[in-house]
């Protein structure tokens, strides 16, 4: 494989939309994790619909990345104003 095909191969697997929203640095940070909450969430929700993990389980790992973006959220001081 070379650098191409695996620069082209993780755009396909973890796409980054840019942000467009108010530019504030917390705002940014908080939007590249609310985008990796996603993909994680859809792979979990992906897991769980092929009958790879049980939907206790699904629901387990989404509470836990849930809870890490929320953290993040409160870190970062998001809504606070």
């Amino acid at each position: 494989m070379t650098r191409i095909d695996a620069v082209d191969k993780n755009q396909f697997l973890y796409p980054r939309d840019r942000y467009h929203g108010q530019f504030q640095p917390e705002y940014l940070l908080f939007n590249a994790n609310l985008q990796e909450f996603t993909q994680r969430a859809s792979y979990i929700y992906n897991l769980q619909n092929t009958g790879k993990i049980s939907p206790q389980e699904a629901f387990k790992r989404i509470e836990i990345l849930w809870k890490q973006l929320e953290q993040s959220k409160n870190q970062l001081g998001i809504g606070e104003k």
